[in-house]
């Protein structure tokens, strides 16, 4: 498996509830999929999992080497969890595009969050892990 980029990210969670405050559902809707939705809603602590995926999806497109370009979104980069809790990334669209033609089959992505802070590490690899 060869290592073909490498992104960190850090958030404040407060910086996230705020934007949730003032913007609502509307800032919500733009920046997480729906299955993302469910699942930092069915949280305690929700704001800490809203950052955390935010953070990871920044990660993740540093991974890639391109930021927030045109043609990329937020909800292009969605993060699920595996059965046992290991978050794992879905691209589509712009960041899909990205990936492919750099050769990325896989960006391999860890999440961690406290009451002040969450942060992200992605490694984009040439491979498709197996699931353990």
């Amino acid at each position: 498996m060869k290592v073909l980029g490498v992104g960190t990210d850090i958030t404040e969670c407060l910086r996230i509830a705020q934007m949730i405050e003032r913007h609502g559902e509307l800032f919500v809707g733009r920046v997480y999929t729906l299955l993302e939705i469910e699942y930092c809603r069915s949280r305690r602590m929700a704001t800490q999992h809203f950052a955390g995926r935010w953070s990871a999806k920044e990660a993740v497109l540093k991974a890639l080497g391109t930021g927030w370009k045109r043609g990329i979104s937020w909800r292009d980069v969605e993060i699920r969890n595996l059965p046992g809790g290991r978050p794992q990334t879905f691209l589509s669209g712009g960041a899909r595009e990205v990936a492919e033609s750099l050769g990325i089959r896989s960006v391999l992505v860890s999440i961690s969050h406290c009451r002040s802070h969450a942060t992200a590490y992605a490694v984009a690899v040439d491979e498709i892990p197996e699931t353990a």
